[in-house]
């Protein structure tokens, strides 16, 4: 009886969650006498389904958009594609009824064609796809953190060995902040590579990450900052680096004479040991 319940229980959930995504009515009757590959065959059936909806969703909001910048040139924003023609405030009103999303044509306002289809597009795909969109805002956070702490480390790594650029006779800080702002498009550049080959290669890492992005956790991020604010940081820390300055090495231990004892503590004078063995005559 109890592992009847537990199943039952376990039904209950995979509906209410069947129910949810691809937003089928779906009843537990429906699923109870059925067996493990039958509830996978019609979930990839819902699945499908949904996925068609998404298309057809893509469809028209393209066309919204379409209609919106008809004869537009290219970079006109939004605001004076419509002109009053109402294609913008039919268009969030479409994104509110279909998609769930409450925006306001002052937000769209600024857009241009690019960049307003670049925002529907990911709109649509919050709505149909929630695990890739989880997926790879999980990926970027994950990526860009590690390959900022990398940076920073490697900072600290230059600005500790860049006063030996002055026995080349070349300024330290301008060398500093040369090699710092490679750094800084060097990594910047490796996160887009990183984050593709991740994507594009999801099978092979480890099933308790991917298990993890279909989990909605109560965990909040402080905001990933942009690219102009990590550019800003790190002039900020140039800045404040100051001039280096190029130490002379110097030696500051006691000198020994050649008929001092020897420091080894053989009785020996230094010049008939440790500095004979130096090779000094």
């Amino acid at each position: 009886g109890g592992g009847k319940d537990s199943q039952r229980l376990d039904r209950d959930s995979l509906v209410a969650w069947a129910r949810e995504r691809f937003e089928v009515d779906l009843t537990v009757d429906e699923v109870k006498n059925k067996q493990r590959p039958e509830l996978a065959a019609l979930l990839i059936e819902k699945s499908t389904a949904s996925q068609s909806r998404a298309m057809e969703a893509w469809d028209a909001a393209d066309e919204k958009i379409e209609q919106l910048f008809h004869d537009a040139n290219e970079g006109t924003l939004a605001r004076d594609a419509a002109d009053g023609n109402g294609a913008l405030d039919s268009l969030t009103q479409w994104l509110e009824d279909h998609l769930g999303q409450e925006v306001t044509t002052q937000q769209f306002a600024k857009l241009d064609r690019d960049e307003l289809t670049r925002r529907v597009s990911m709109m649509v795909e919050d709505k149909y796809r929630p695990e890739i969109r989880r997926m790879e805002r999980h990926l970027l956070l994950e990526i860009v953190d590690d390959a900022w702490k990398g940076h920073l480390l490697a900072m600290d790594h230059l600005k500790s060995s860049i006063g030996l650029v002055g026995y080349a006779q070349m300024d330290a800080k301008v060398e500093y902040k040369r090699e710092g702002m490679r750094l800084f498009e060097s990594m910047w550049e490796s996160i887009g590579e990183r984050i593709i080959d991740l994507v594009f290669r999801m099978e092979q890492l480890d099933e308790q990450f991917v298990g993890s992005t279909w989990v909605e956790t109560s965990a909040s991020h402080a905001q990933a900052q942009t690219v102009s604010e990590m550019a800003d940081a790190q002039q900020q820390a140039i800045d404040n680096s100051g001039d280096v300055k190029v130490e002379t090495i110097r030696n500051r231990g006691d000198r020994v004479g050649r008929n001092d004892p020897c420091p080894c503590g053989s009785g020996k004078k230094y010049k008939n040991c440790c500095l004979r063995s130096q090779g000094v005559a």
